[in-house]
């Protein structure tokens, strides 16, 4: 055979050497494929194990059972812990199914009380009497109920108690000054008062703390009693729907997250305003305008005003957010929810909108982003 028509040995080298890359290719692939196909068949199990498991736990754990199980719900209890509680009772099959359950179906304040259970209840009957109430804690008899409305500072929340309880007004002011009891809750709720324990020139630690709802005064019952169920009630609602984290994530300390929620509640009535109205408050921020918001200089003067003047407006106050730039000492009253989620959630930012002027009569919001726009419509709007 002629020399130049036999392969060379590295030609050979080079063919052996592509064959056995090609196939450790295809084992390689063959090997992924394996991997692959028994991950998503584990992925699948998984799956169908925690629907049955789910499917499971939603059931009643006896539905033939008839026995009563009472239940002591304390003050203070999250959703998690009542879950936990009710798991040890064996009332039912699992707290983390039934937290699953409450907050998919946005089912919230859960009241303390004592409850009777049966092991026949569904989840569903069993959210359905936490939210209506058991016995009370206290079995004294009860001797009034007081309504706090959304927007109240304490000065109006102390009269509102006075008015339907049998709380002195002397006993309610020292107690709001009260630097010991404040630390007390301080301690039982870290997560929602540290900031406020760190602020300076307050008029009163607990503002904007104590939830607006209706409360239940019972004989014997201490105003102790009755004001740590309003702080713990704003705590239930901050946990419930986990803003203790959103907070922190969007930079805000409690304290000027309540403070901002405040402001919103006071200078606006609609969803929509609120959002609008907060996002105007966080530009001016970002400018290192200060909030020049009426409802600062009211509260610092200790009055409410339609029109404000030049000298309310330089009054000499921490809480004169025309004077002093940032989110001052702390909030202005007690917020509502719907305050809360519209700090979270503003609308608008990217208009740029900077001021914000309300027409009297008709309680329509009107939005600018320059100064002259906003006297032309103050003009138009007679404020």
């Amino acid at each position: 055979m002629n020399k130049d028509n036999m392969p060379s040995r590295k030609s050979e080298k080079s063919l052996n050497k592509f064959e056995r890359r090609q196939q450790d290719n295809k084992t390689v692939k063959h090997i992924s494929a394996w991997i692959i196909g028994i991950l998503a068949t584990v992925i699948v199990i998984t799956g169908v194990m925690f629907y049955k498991y789910v499917e499971t736990s939603l059931k009643p754990v006896n539905p033939e059972s008839s026995k009563v199980i009472k239940v002591k719900i304390p003050v203070g209890s999250t959703n998690k812990d009542i879950a936990h509680l009710l798991e040890q009772k064996r009332i039912i099959k699992s707290a983390t199914v039934f937290n699953i359950y409450v907050k998919t179906n946005n089912v919230s304040d859960f009241k303390a009380g004592i409850y009777e259970f049966r092991q026949s209840d569904t989840i569903k009957q069993i959210s359905s009497k936490l939210q209506e109430g058991g016995k009370p804690l206290n079995t004294k008899e009860e001797t009034g109920k007081i309504m706090i409305p959304e927007g109240l500072n304490i000065s109006s929340i102390e009269k509102e108690i006075v008015k339907k309880s049998h709380f002195s007004k002397s006993e309610l002011e020292k107690l709001f000054k009260d630097e010991k009891f404040f630390n007390s809750l301080v301690k039982k709720y870290p997560a929602l008062l540290k900031s406020a324990q760190q602020s300076k020139n307050v008029r009163y630690r607990l503002e904007g703390y104590l939830y607006p709802a209706t409360y239940t005064v019972y004989k014997g019952m201490t105003a102790k009693d009755l004001i740590e169920q309003m702080v713990e009630k704003t705590n239930s609602i901050l946990s419930y729907y986990n803003y203790f984290t959103e907070i922190k994530n969007k930079g805000y300390t409690v304290q000027q997250f309540l403070t901002l929620a405040s402001l919103v509640e006071k200078e606006g009535i609609t969803e929509k305003d609120r959002r609008m109205i907060a996002g105007v408050f966080m530009n001016r921020m970002d400018v290192g305008m200060p909030l020049q918001t009426d409802i600062s200089v009211m509260y610092a003067l200790n009055t409410h005003k339609t029109h404000l003047t030049n000298k309310d407006t330089s009054v000499e106050s921490p809480y004169n957010l025309y004077k002093n730039s940032g989110y001052g000492p702390g909030p202005f009253c007690s917020p509502s929810l719907s305050s809360m989620k519209a700090v979270l959630n503003p609308l608008d930012r990217d208009k740029k909108y900077m001021y914000f002027v309300a027409d009297l009569k008709t309680k329509k919001v009107y939005y600018s982003r320059t100064y002259d726009e906003q006297i032309q419509k103050q003009e138009e709007t007679g404020n």
